[in-house]
């Protein structure tokens, strides 16, 4: 094993440009209960970005951070207690870093990184690492956001931001599920691609009448359930929107990080409210959502929204493509 790697950090917050360095670090060894990854591809999602341009003042959990959660390669070395037949398996990752409890700081931003052996998960045939490498955030959110409140069958679920990447396997997972999928959207292009993973109508929010929109679509009846990009900017077309007894899961709020709840508008309704945090799913929920993808996945049911892909030492370029949404799908870094 080598004595160094090729890596990107940064040591403080702030724009992509400024505080992104890449260069070598000391490798990353596996210790007890930890596998070492062979980094292959490496997802960037919003939250790293965030993170590392300090939003809503968050503070440095470690001197110096490695970024990405989320990331796709190769077993390549095992600590002690580990089972051997991980070894050369390929896998997808998630959680790598652990920035929002303070105990890990070595995401997949590296030739190599090491994590614990559960938060490796085997990459299906057929699958390439640039799409593994969407699977932990994105993917294991949507799972999350769908199934909260259980079996889909049969209902009618509106998700708001249909073109985005957790929005994208979202769609695939309800229209996979045996359920119909209303998406809002940008443009038209964004409408295709919603389509395209199984949306059966779409709305574009920028001109149609959202509220007027659906309810012609459901006959007046509104939609089972809302998966929600942005719950502080969308609350009171949800509100309206969604049927007596229904869900709303929300994965983000970031226009109003503090919306305003409107308690009565929804407790005559008797809707129900989830919170989806992508990093600290239930173990069990954790569980079903692997469990499915890689069935899907197996299947060959599954499209991967890999938008761009760029190399490490470009780090700063795709950071900055995710922050001003200029790509569609996902951003990938390709490291081996």
């Amino acid at each position: 094993m080598n004595l160094y790697m090729k890596a990107a950090w940064y040591e403080q917050t702030g724009p992509a440009a400024l505080v992104l360095q890449f260069g070598e670090l000391p490798s990353s060894q596996p210790g007890p209960g930890e596998v070492l990854v062979k980094v292959h591809a490496s997802g960037i999602n919003p939250s790293d970005t965030k993170m590392r341009a300090g939003w809503r003042n968050t503070a440095m959990a470690f001197a110096r951070i490695v970024p990405h959660s989320d990331g796709a390669g190769e077993v390549v070395a095992i600590g002690p207690g580990v089972d051997k037949a991980l070894l050369h398996r390929r896998v997808w990752v998630y959680n790598a870093t652990a920035l929002y409890d303070a105990s890990r700081a070595m995401g997949t931003a590296a030739e190599y990184c090491a994590l614990p052996a559960e938060q490796v998960v085997p990459l299906t045939n057929g699958t390439e690492y640039v799409q593994g490498a969407c699977l932990g955030v994105p993917a294991c959110t949507a799972h999350r956001t769908v199934f909260s409140e259980g079996s889909v069958d049969g209902q009618t679920i509106l998700v708001q931001g249909g073109a985005g990447c957790v929005a994208h396997y979202a769609i695939q997972f309800a229209t996979l599920s045996g359920a119909r999928v209303i998406a809002t959207v940008s443009s038209a292009q964004k409408a295709a691609q919603a389509s395209a993973a199984g949306a059966q109508d779409t709305v574009l929010y920028k001109e149609d009448d959202v509220v007027q929109r659906v309810l012609d679509l459901t006959g007046g009846h509104g939609v089972d359930r809302i998966i929600e990009v942005d719950l502080g900017a969308n609350l009171a077309l949800d509100v309206q929107l969604i049927k007596n007894n229904g869900h709303i899961a929300s994965y983000s709020s970031t226009s109003v990080p503090e919306p305003v709840f409107p308690y009565y508008a929804l407790a005559y309704k008797g809707v129900n409210l989830r919170l989806v945090q992508g990093f600290n799913l239930p173990a069990l929920a954790r569980a079903a959502a692997i469990r499915d993808i890689t069935h899907w996945c197996e299947r060959g049911q599954l499209q991967h929204a890999v938008g761009a892909v760029f190399n490490l030492e470009q780090i700063a370029l795709a950071h900055e493509a995710v922050e001003q949404r200029t790509v569609m799908g996902n951003v990938v870094i390709q490291i081996n």
